[in-house]
């Protein structure tokens, strides 16, 4: 079964940090970029970073820039996302997808067309 599954997510106090990983099922994600997403309640889905298949390229949400890393592992088999100083405004969902061979990768913050989505994990950050 070819799936995308998320984890990492979970309550943390402002200025605390979590590191959420995407891990793949089913295929590799060597020829995948991979962009992170969050949507909170009662908002639109937000593109927060993205890291390119081929030369591991990363871009950034500005409301993220500073605060948090996209990366792989040296096996490609799974894709972090280190989130730290987290503020109240990042609580939300927060859902992996695979773009194939980036080629969305100029509009990796729509993240309308990529193929496969991770169920998500949540995010809280409140005292």
């Amino acid at each position: 079964q070819v799936q995308l599954v998320e984890s990492g997510g979970g309550l943390v106090q402002p200025g605390g940090s979590l590191r959420l990983s995407c891990a793949a099922s089913g295929f590799t994600l060597d020829y995948y970029g991979i962009g992170w997403f969050r949507q909170a309640p009662g908002k639109e889905r937000e593109g927060v970073s993205y890291i390119s298949s081929s030369d591991g390229r990363t871009y950034y949400a500005n409301s993220v820039k500073g605060r948090f890393t996209i990366s792989r592992d040296n096996a490609k088999t799974t894709v972090l996302l280190q989130m730290n100083n987290l503020k109240p405004e990042d609580t939300a969902v927060y859902y992996c997808a695979a773009d194939p061979h980036s080629k969305y990768i100029s509009t990796w913050s729509k993240g309308a067309l990529y193929d496969y989505w991770g169920q998500g994990t949540q995010v809280t950050v409140s005292s």
